[in-house]
């Protein structure tokens, strides 16, 4: 079961407005599974989106980005069921066949519109189903759809993802909502997901991607399950610009950091959602490291941990097998490290420094912190004044179940 997290209110969701949302069952991979999304955009929205850096990139990636290049963007259509990666040429034609079905029904040009797919790698996509089902998708819009929306994107997830909150801006109010989805397949760059977060705030598109790359850096760039980076990572930050005020139109103006906060904090949110509902996962683990000398450099040793298959079944088992931990901050690339210099906790408890088990430390403190469902390790590496977090989750049989079995 997902770790401290439940299914989201759909009723508390805010509608954006200039966004409607439409879902259908297009039976990709389940018969009557609802697995087709389609958003419609107001015109003049500003539509940003960062990506995998996997090479071996979905082909509705590809399109994403030529899109995103040219055209004003005004629809989104994603598929879950089937990832259209890996499948060459013909996957990008189908990818562009999708796009053209859902021009054609909105009365747009199929550059307008950007491809999302999700699901098995290495199989053509069913385009002729999902554009049977468009109409159905395009006869459900609404703006209040979000819930329903973060239920249709869903994979092994096992619990929809969706967050929302008001935003005032010298005065004015505006809605931020945003879903994810992503369970297994997570590791940087960017974490295996695909999220869909728009505002009605007026922002221009160059100030929109700076602040899009500023939320996944510490946020969907922060996260692992299994240390694999999916072919289909997509994040798209959307301002419609639909309440009247003033464009944002860079970092000068005033509003421009607290949209910026506001955006951060609602993906790591959505980012951590999708650790605490990683496949099989029981426990949901903060890796914290500080001390060192660049951000690049704490990250490195926090994701050595994180996704350490070592550590991550030992807190399955609440096993305080903690030089695991050691291990891996030692083969994590730092070659001038200074072991002796580097202090370990595990929550408030101290368990090694100058280079060994702490004297004060106990095992049985050890496995009482671990027996809890979120648990915080803390590295400080003592060569300088750097802080990075990575969130991250154990590993169960569960996990290994569920890959085994995923195209069953």
């Amino acid at each position: 079961m997902p770790v401290n997290l439940s299914a989201p209110d759909p009723a508390s969701l805010l509608s954006v407005p200039g966004v409607e949302l439409g879902i259908a069952a297009a039976g990709i991979k389940t018969p009557g599974r609802r697995d087709l999304l389609v958003m419609t955009l107001a015109p003049g929205s500003a539509v940003v989106g960062v990506f995998t850096q996997n090479r071996f990139c979905a082909a509705p990636v590809t399109l994403c980005k030529d899109h995103l290049q040219g055209a004003s963007i005004r629809a989104l259509v994603v598929n879950t069921g089937n990832a259209n990666a890996g499948t060459g040429a013909d996957g990008l034609a189908r990818a562009r066949a999708t796009c053209a079905a859902v021009a054609e029904n909105l009365n747009l040009a199929p550059e307008q519109v950007l491809p999302f797919s999700t699901g098995v790698i290495l199989e053509p996509l069913p385009h002729d189903k999902i554009i049977v089902a468009l109409p159905a998708a395009l006869e459900n819009l609404a703006p209040a759809n979000w819930g329903a929306a973060a239920e249709a994107i869903m994979t092994t997830d096992l619990v929809p993802k969706a967050t929302t909150r008001k935003l005032a801006l010298n005065g004015v109010e505006f809605a931020l909502t945003g879903i994810a989805k992503g369970s297994g397949m997570i590791h940087p760059n960017m974490a295996t997901m695909l999220s869909f977060v728009a505002t009605d705030a007026p922002v221009s598109r160059e100030a929109l991607q700076e602040i899009l790359r500023h939320a996944v850096s510490r946020s969907f760039n922060c996260i692992t399950v299994d240390g694999d980076t999916s072919t289909n990572d997509s994040c798209i930050l959307i301002a419609t610009g639909a309440t009247e005020a003033p464009v944002i139109q860079d970092a000068a103006d005033s509003r421009y950091a607290s949209l910026q906060s506001a955006v951060t904090e609602l993906m790591i949110q959505l980012a951590q959602a999708i650790v605490r509902d990683g496949e099989g996962a029981t426990k949901f683990m903060e890796v914290r490291v500080e001390g060192g000398q660049s951000e690049a450099e704490c990250k490195q040793v926090a994701y050595a941990i994180a996704r350490s298959p070592l550590v991550k079944t030992a807190f399955f088992a609440s096993d305080p097998n903690l030089g695991r931990i050691l291990a891996a901050i030692g083969y994590a690339g730092i070659t001038d490290l200074d072991v002796g210099r580097i202090r370990l906790w595990l929550g408030n408890v101290l368990v090694a420094e100058n280079g060994g088990r702490a004297p004060s430390y106990r095992e049985e403190e050890g496995a009482r912190v671990m027996a809890a469902p979120e648990i915080a390790v803390r590295v400080d590496l003592a060569r300088g004044n750097t802080v990075a977090t990575v969130w991250t989750c154990d590993f169960s049989y569960d996990y290994v179940k569920i890959n085994a079995e995923y195209r069953s």
